[in-house]
């Protein structure tokens, strides 16, 4: 018997997808006060243009390669275009409402790639490798995970996007940061941030869209969503108390970067467990993700990977702890799915671990053959004239802060 669109639920879901899309500008806000002030608009450009960019591709194909009948690694086409795609009930909610929200993810997942390679990728290529991310990477995990492929049947946990988000995120990250190289300056000289309270601003609206992010995976409004709503809560906090710890042991001083980005790294490690674990176990896994994203990115600044604003360490760390801290916390008590390793299934472990091996290993190798092919028919770095300049200038013919008299001006050909 097909179920019926219930109100309460639609209502709850229609919340939870404006709450997703508010989250894309406010990574703007993230990145761009991490930025430095010639690079600002073109960073925060980069998560907007994913709206659009990504926006309509999953729209077009996205979505029906990964929620529509097909094999255990791609959906068919049946959903292209969104024809089949109504009113009608997709479990309780309008089946339109279920690809909207969706999408949202498929939005904001395209856009964290991004910072890894701010203030030295030509604009136009990054509009075409989003675009062609979506359908070629993202939409295939997600597949995988969620829309009836070989891992969710094979048992894998993942509430609210640990694999299909943030490590798949990541993983591209790496590619992209490894394919560009390093800013022209990093290494030579200090890059500072140009607006912290950017950030602060961008964390918090975060942090506020996260509830949607993750109680709305329930896809209605139930005990499921009140306990990923009260885990989006708890762990994050867990994270600022010990990485703020971990500052003051270090250096005798917490840092407004360093409070953003733990509250962010909270609230990754969370994202896989959100629906499954119980608020303690939230608190102890926010409370983990925290030292092996500190050190982490402490790591990475002493190498010459210009990871920009850290998306591995935040996501690809944040997001493994996560998603293997699942496989050994998660309560069937609280989640009426299954029990982790701490309860009696170590086997949950195993299958955490191999989502985790099999998202890094497509996610790596799919990035870098589409990255390549953009490679050969565009220039995919900007020149170090154009680095010097900034690209806010040389990539939008605007700046974030006018310089008034004598600012540069950019004329039709560029010059």
């Amino acid at each position: 018997m097909q179920s019926a669109v219930n109100q309460a639920d639609t209502a709850w879901m229609l919340t939870a997808t404006a709450l997703v899309l508010v989250m894309t500008p406010a990574l703007g806000f993230f990145y761009g006060g991490m930025v430095r002030a010639k690079n600002a608009l073109n960073t925060m450009m980069m998560s907007y243009v994913a709206l659009g960019f990504v926006g309509i591709a999953w729209a077009l194909f996205g979505y029906s390669l990964a929620f529509s009948e097909g094999g255990p690694f791609i959906g068919s086409l049946r959903f292209s275009f969104l024809h089949s795609v109504g009113l009608e009930a997709k479990g309780t909610i309008p089946h339109i409402l279920f690809a909207s929200y969706q999408g949202t993810f498929a939005i904001i997942t395209a856009a964290l790639i991004s910072g890894a390679i701010v203030e030295r990728m030509r604009f136009g290529p990054y509009l075409t490798f989003v675009a062609l991310w979506c359908i070629g990477v993202y939409a295939p995990i997600a597949h995988w995970v969620w829309g009836g492929g070989w891992l969710g049947k094979l048992g894998a946990l993942d509430f609210a996007g640990g694999t299909v988000v943030h490590i798949n995120a990541a993983a591209a990250a790496l590619v992209l940061a490894v394919v560009l190289g390093a800013r022209k300056d990093y290494t030579r000289q200090a890059i500072i941030p140009q607006n912290v309270p950017f950030t602060l601003l961008g964390t918090g609206i975060l942090w506020f869209g996260w509830f949607g992010f993750n109680g709305g995976s329930a896809l209605g409004a139930s005990t499921s969503a009140a306990l990923a709503f009260a885990n989006t809560l708890f762990a994050p906090m867990a994270t600022l108390v010990v990485w703020s710890l971990l500052d003051l042991m270090r250096t005798r001083k917490t840092t407004a970067i360093g409070a953003a980005t733990a509250i962010v790294v909270g609230l990754v490690a969370i994202t896989p467990a959100a629906g499954f674990v119980s608020p303690l176990s939230a608190i102890a896994l926010g409370g983990i993700a925290a030292p092996a994203s500190y050190f982490a990115l402490l790591w990475r600044a002493r190498t010459r990977l210009d990871d920009s604003l850290d998306v591995v360490a935040a996501h690809g760390v944040g997001g493994t702890v996560g998603a293997l801290l699942t496989g050994i916390l998660a309560e069937k008590s609280w989640n009426g799915v299954a029990d982790g390793a701490l309860f009696g299934n170590p086997k949950q472990l195993a299958i955490q671990a191999a989502a985790v091996v099999a998202t890094i290993i497509y996610s790596t190798v799919g990035t870098f053959v589409i990255i390549k092919v953009i490679g050969f028919a565009f220039k995919l770095r900007a020149s170090t004239k154009e680095e010097g300049i900034g690209l806010d200038v040389t990539q939008h013919g605007e700046e974030a802060y006018s310089r008034g008299e004598g600012a540069i001006l950019v004329t039709a050909d560029g010059s």
